[in-house]
């Protein structure tokens, strides 16, 4: 009996074990060709699928669900008549390839939310549906109404984190709101350490709210507009901001940066032409950079 009972935990045993190491086969190979077949990058930024995101025109936030099927971004198209309008565009990964749709016009700026329920657009957002579309419109509760987001993220908590458009002497303000106990407490801003210079705008939380990053305007900065790095200490307070430093950012305009659902790249954005806003593209690099900025306890 006992031999029986001990053969029988063995088998059950090796069942499961074939069992986990079926699922992640599965789920490695779920994507032959991520990240829209690209080469990875290395520690030195590159534009993000040259001729396919990435061209001699205007592409801006891109953005990837966290099972990397899907990418979210905008870019700039002339109509009929030549003239300038943006459009909102998502590559998709289905039957081993990427397909392109134009959604709709630009309708904000597009960010997932971590657990891929959610698609935020500044002061409006969609849902997932059952049968896996995205739901309508919705509109933020009245609290965030008054407030003109151009960008806004959300950690694994439920936290926001976003900008305000517009501010009449521009300087820029960056507001979070947390969710605790089921409810969403109404916006307060950061300190000093992320809310100095001018032009504050476009922050990332990071899912497990370690680090943020966003843009703006200092003393010592390289240009129009750097990439900013603040990471989280142990008493919960926010570190002093971190240029991202010459490999990241130019004399030009560098914006809209954030990491991908798995952690391994950075995406931002970059003004290739100084002299105008022609020509803004996407790029990504190794998201390794962040580790070299991090503190040395």
């Amino acid at each position: 009996m006992r031999k029986m009972f001990f053969l029988l935990v063995v088998s059950i045993g090796i069942l499961y074990l074939e069992a986990c190491t079926t699922t992640k086969e599965n789920k490695a190979a779920a994507i032959a060709n991520p990240y829209l077949g690209q080469k990875p990058p290395s520690l030195t930024p590159e534009p993000f699928a040259p001729g396919i995101v990435t061209t001699n025109a205007w592409e801006y936030g891109g953005t990837f669900t966290p099972d990397l099927k899907e990418f979210y971004f905008i870019r700039e198209v002339k109509d009929e008549v030549n003239q300038k309008k943006m459009e909102f565009v998502v590559f998709q990964y289905n039957n081993k390839e990427w397909q392109e749709t134009v959604i709709s016009p630009r309708v904000g700026q597009p960010f997932i939310s971590p657990d891929g329920n959610t698609m935020h657009l500044g002061r409006r957002y969609k849902e997932r549906t059952e049968t896996g579309d995205w739901s309508a419109l919705k509109k933020l509760d009245s609290s965030f109404l008054d407030i003109q987001i151009m960008r806004l993220t959300a950690s694994a908590k439920g936290t926001y984190v976003f900008d305000e458009v517009g501010m009449p002497d521009g300087d820029g303000i960056i507001r979070y709101s947390r969710y605790i106990d089921g409810k969403r407490e109404k916006p307060k801003s950061f300190g000093k350490e992320i809310n100095t210079g001018r032009m504050n705008a476009h922050p990332f939380i990071a899912p497990d709210e370690s680090y943020l990053i966003w843009d703006g305007r200092r003393d010592g900065g390289f240009g129009s507009s750097d990439i900013y790095i603040s990471f989280r200490q142990q008493d919960g307070s926010w570190g002093e901001a971190i240029n991202f430093g010459n490999t990241i950012n130019t004399d030009g305009w560098e914006a809209g940066a954030s990491v991908t659902p798995d952690g391994k790249y950075l995406f931002f954005n970059r003004n290739t032409t100084p002299s105008n806003y022609d020509n803004i593209d996407i790029f990504w690099v190794d998201a390794q950079i962040i580790e070299t900025l991090r503190p040395k306890e």
